[in-house]
């Protein structure tokens, strides 16, 4: 039987910390809150630069295997304001609801609503061991926000594969299984149970 391969989670963000938690096969991959928060800065112009360069910075901290992601929502209708800069969309300071109100306002006149949610995952075992995985799905922006669970941008993301109009925020079973994290970590699920159990053989 293969054993499972322990990382630390390179974020202070409860609700990641959260969702990995449940997006993972613990027989896989464990995941870890850090033993403290480090502020990195994301410099990079890439959600991969970002999730590398907090990878970087638990693994040069504390010597142990990280996961860092980037994640953020693109935007057909206003490219290069949120993407990598999802985050602090509107200047620092906002709250979730604050940021989503405002791209809301934004987007009132236009009628391309288009958008996509974009989640890089950053697996440094080692400065000489970096892996990546990428999720990506589509959907459109609501004209108003619905729905009491998720975060961030929920209220107001329409997943194309969703019953019609039905947000992130209104329908938690279906962010938990088709969200772009969820695509992420399957596919890095998929790799490392196969590495796991060639380094066992080895």
């Amino acid at each position: 039987m293969s054993s499972s391969l322990e990382l630390i989670l390179a974020s202070g963000n409860a609700h990641k910390a959260q969702e990995f938690a449940e997006l993972f096969d613990p027989s896989v991959l464990k995941i870890s809150a850090a033993p403290e928060k480090i502020e990195v800065i994301e410099d990079g112009d890439s959600f991969q630069a970002n999730a590398l360069l907090k990878a970087q910075a638990y693994y040069n901290r504390f010597k142990r295997p990280v996961l860092a992601d980037d994640s953020g929502l693109v935007v057909t209708a206003l490219p290069n304001e949120l993407g990598i800069h999802s985050a602090r969309f509107g200047g620092e300071g906002l709250t979730d609801k604050e940021r989503y109100q405002l791209l809301l306002k934004r987007l009132e006149a236009v009628d391309e609503r288009e958008a996509c949610f974009v989640c890089q995952l950053c697996f440094y075992l080692s400065p000489n061991e970096i892996y990546f995985f990428e999720g990506r799905l589509r959907g459109t922006i609501a004209r108003e926000p619905s729905g009491e669970n998720g975060f961030g941008y929920d209220p107001i993301f329409v997943p194309e594969k969703a019953d019609k109009g039905t947000s992130f925020a209104s329908d938690p079973e279906f962010k938990a299984r088709f969200s772009h994290r969820s695509i992420a970590c399957q596919h890095a699920i998929s790799f490392f149970r196969n590495f796991n159990e060639s380094m066992d053989k080895s």
